[in-house]
């Protein structure tokens, strides 16, 4: 279940960046997790000295970029003044620094580790120019994920703009003998709070946005959720559904992102919350992981703390091929709720349009797809999600969405004081859980 679905990576000359999906396809069938830190820094030696402690640790990881704000909204006068007066900026200003400037700081980065660009933009186009010009291929984000939570440009806007930005990456990717990789972000909408058929559903359509518009290697993402099986079963009906929707010859894998929400205060509740994601990741069969350091409540962590995140991600991964683990296995697990939901989603999408950036615009004009919480204008926001007493994430309120009828969270009524102590739940639980030394177990939570 979930196996990463392969096809022959564009051939290279020697001395290129690794192909991402090939380098995660060779550790999957090592049954090795593929571990990757978030990790951007405003000078290129300091960016290419984090890249290759990455590159240099027990792990199997991939390097990242993350893109600075300023560079994400295309502000690129002010990324330019920090360049110029040596300013901090909070990632890579990618679009400022000379092409020459990158690729030399690229080049003492081994590479057999491949460089994922992260970076957040609801118009990616001059994110992508700047890697192409500097031999990277491999990013992420989508026309949805990064427009409504983080941008207030109009969702047909940010489907051109995403349309044209993935046809010229892959354009030049194969004019360089390379392969393009885009990863959705569809599965990560908002961190929290909305329940997996709809981060299932909105990563499968953006990663069939993305072969749409010529890729032909991509990821789709989930991001850790509130009840460890529920995610187990999410990251199940995910796979399955990408192998339903996605045309053979597209080669793909599943990457699960370390919770996204308020992160526990103490370093042993983060690290409790690390460990479960890993666990989450191998049980539901997704071929790299997103991780989150001790750091994440209080500060932009250290290259030693995304090191050491790594590093006990890894090893809390090879744990979990064991028998001490207390997760089901994808195959095990009974997703068929997550996966009814997420299909009735993904085919009332489709029927808007054959073109899924139109179907996807005219999908959140209508209802169809609602995000809980998000206030963006093409977003409808009449859908709720709720945390139910056995720790699953259950819809309070569906909207116009046509989900299909069952007793569920119907009857919760969200409250301020309910949403805020929603959004801490997971933080509390992981710090209370830490003053005994014990994550809360699969086997100890009510199945809901």
């Amino acid at each position: 279940m979930n196996a990463p679905r392969t096809s022959d990576p564009v051939a290279a000359p020697g001395g290129l960046r690794a192909d991402l999906q090939a380098f995660v396809e060779r550790a999957a069938a090592r049954d090795v997790l593929v571990v990757q830190p978030r990790m951007g820094m405003t000078d290129p030696e300091a960016m290419g000295a984090g890249l290759r402690a990455v590159a240099a640790t027990e792990a199997t990881t991939v390097g990242t970029i993350t893109v600075d704000s300023y560079t994400r909204v295309g502000d690129l006068t002010v990324a330019e003044t920090a360049v110029r007066k040596g300013l901090a900026l909070n990632g890579y200003p990618i679009a400022t620094h000379r092409p020459e400037v990158t690729r030399a700081m690229l080049d003492r980065v081994p590479a057999a580790v491949p460089v994922q660009v992260r970076h957040g933009s609801a118009d990616p186009r001059h994110v992508f120019e700047a890697m192409s010009t500097t031999g990277l291929y491999a990013s992420e984000g989508g026309p949805v994920s990064y427009c409504l939570p983080y941008s207030r440009m109009p969702l047909a806007e940010a489907a051109e703009a995403w349309s044209e930005a993935c046809y010229r990456l892959t354009e030049e990717a194969a004019a360089h003998g390379r392969r393009a990789h885009l990863e959705t972000f569809g599965g990560c909408m908002l961190g929290q709070l909305c329940p997996p058929s709809l981060l299932v559903a909105l990563s499968v359509l953006e990663a069939m946005f993305f072969v749409q518009r010529g890729l032909r290697s991509v990821s789709l993402s989930y991001a850790q959720q509130t009840h460890a099986v529920q995610d187990v079963e999410a990251l199940a009906a995910l796979g399955a559904l990408a192998d339903e929707y996605l045309p053979s010859g597209i080669a793909w894998h599943s990457v699960l992102y370390t919770y996204m929400g308020v992160y526990p205060r103490t370093p042993e509740g983060a690290r409790l919350l690390l460990e479960s994601s890993a666990r989450v990741a191998v049980r539901g069969g997704a071929q790299r992981l997103i991780v989150k350091t001790v750091a994440e409540a209080h500060r932009i962590p250290t290259v030693e703390e995304n090191i050491a995140a790594l590093e006990f991600a890894s090893r809390a991964a090879a744990g979990a091929r064991t028998e001490e683990c207390a997760l089901p296995w994808a195959w095990e697990a009974d997703y068929s709720r997550i996966h009814e939901e997420a299909r009735a989603l993904i085919e009332a999408a489709l029927e808007a349009d054959s073109d899924v950036g139109a179907a996807l615009h005219r999908s959140f004009r209508h209802g169809v797809l609602d995000v809980p919480y998000c206030l963006h204008r093409d977003n409808a926001g009449r859908a709720r999600g709720a945390i139910a007493a056995c720790g699953r994430l259950v819809w309070a309120a569906r909207g116009s969405m046509p989900l299909p009828w069952r007793e569920n969270g119907g009857g919760v009524r969200v409250t301020s004081d309910r949403l805020l102590g929603m959004l801490q739940h997971t933080a509390r639980t992981h710090d209370h859980a830490a003053l005994t030394r014990r994550a809360p177990r699969a086997r100890e939570l009510p199945d809901g």
